[in-house]
């Protein structure tokens, strides 16, 4: 038995000497080493040998056995470190050689609009309030004061979901239910967000488009009011020789109404194409909050009242950028969106 322990320790160096892969070194390891292999038979039969035989026999076995296994170590060891060595080459980074550029993204043109009105309002002491966008019928127009039977209910101006909901068209709603919340108390707030109608998409519309909308409700609130809170937030977003006019015009909700005119701020009021030769460029809609809207929510117009305006940040967005077409803000077109990175 110590001849064949010989003759396998001989035998199992030899091969292992002679491996140039490591899988080949791991297949010889357990060929010789694992329980079947030679080794493992050789020592089940010591249980035939005399109590003299057996201590010399098992010395003679671990010499063997610790002779494959360092031979198998140092070589394991050794392609180990060729494949690292072999990595760090292929892996090798020139510091020397000039980077790739990254492309940088930015802030989408109507999203910094949006942020920049906000930050405008939110520094005059109002808050931002959101409400949901499938709304309730009852929000959305006849709070309002606009009643079952006016033009703007017609099913093809706006998306119905049933005939009491429907994808709200504007973000007025969120003024009515912010007043029933608040009934009693002065409200100071702008409320942006996605609106939705019947248009058929071209330069200047969209089925779906932004709004942001204000209210402000207390005591003692005047036209005056309105007009220098439009003055100050347009000087802040055009420019502190930027003007304003008002114009008179209708919308249900408020009494009296008017449109907002700002001072052209590529031509400054001399005329141009963007102004259409006027001096001036349409941005919202305003007025005092009609009496009935504030007794529906809550309010008594005898004690209270209030001003609300709503603009459309596409088309400042338009006027301020010098974009021609609505639907630039939509497609998601990476050409368009660059032009903005750095402003």
């Amino acid at each position: 038995m110590k001849e064949r322990l010989q003759e396998l320790k001989v035998e199992a160096l030899e091969k292992l000497s002679k491996v140039s892969i490591k899988e080949e070194l791991q297949e010889l390891r357990v060929k010789y080493l694992g329980k079947k292999g030679p080794l493992t038979e050789i020592l089940r039969g010591m249980g035939s040998l005399s109590a003299e035989e057996r201590p010399l026999i098992g010395q003679v076995a671990n010499d063997v056995r610790e002779s494959i296994e360092q031979l198998v170590n140092e070589k394991l060891a050794y392609y180990e470190q060729q494949d690292t060595e072999n990595r760090l080459r292929s892996e090798t980074i020139d510091v020397t050689l000039a980077g790739r550029p990254s492309s940088q993204g930015a802030v989408h043109p109507l999203n910094k609009i949006v942020q920049e009105i906000e930050d405008i309002f939110i520094g005059m002491g109002y808050s931002i309030v959101e409400g949901p966008e499938v709304e309730q019928d009852y929000y959305n127009f006849e709070a309002l004061n606009l009643p079952k039977d006016h033009p703007a209910r017609d099913m093809q101006d706006s998306f119905y979901i049933t005939e009491e909901l429907l994808l709200r068209t504007q973000t007025s709603p969120i003024q009515v239910r912010t007043m029933e919340k608040m009934k009693g108390q002065p409200i100071k707030i702008i409320s942006p967000g996605k609106v939705y109608r019947r248009d058929d998409d071209d330069v200047t519309h969209s089925h779906q488009f932004t709004q942001i909308e204000g209210l402000v409700v207390g005591r003692d609130i005047r036209m005056s009011d309105l007009k220098g809170t439009l003055l100050q937030f347009v000087q802040q977003l055009y420019g502190p020789d930027s003007q304003i006019r008002m114009r008179p015009s209708f919308f249900p909700f408020t009494e009296p109404s008017v449109e907002l005119d700002v001072s052209c701020y590529y031509c400054k009021g001399a005329g141009c194409r963007t102004c259409k030769n006027t001096g001036w460029i349409e941005i919202l809609g305003a007025g005092m909050v009609h009496p009935r809207v504030l007794e529906m929510a809550g309010y008594d117009p005898k004690e209270w009242s209030g001003f609300a305006f709503g603009m459309g940040p596409e088309r400042v967005a338009m006027l301020k950028y010098g974009i021609d077409d609505i639907r630039h803000f939509y497609t998601n077109d990476v050409r368009f969106l660059n032009q903005f990175v750095h402003l």
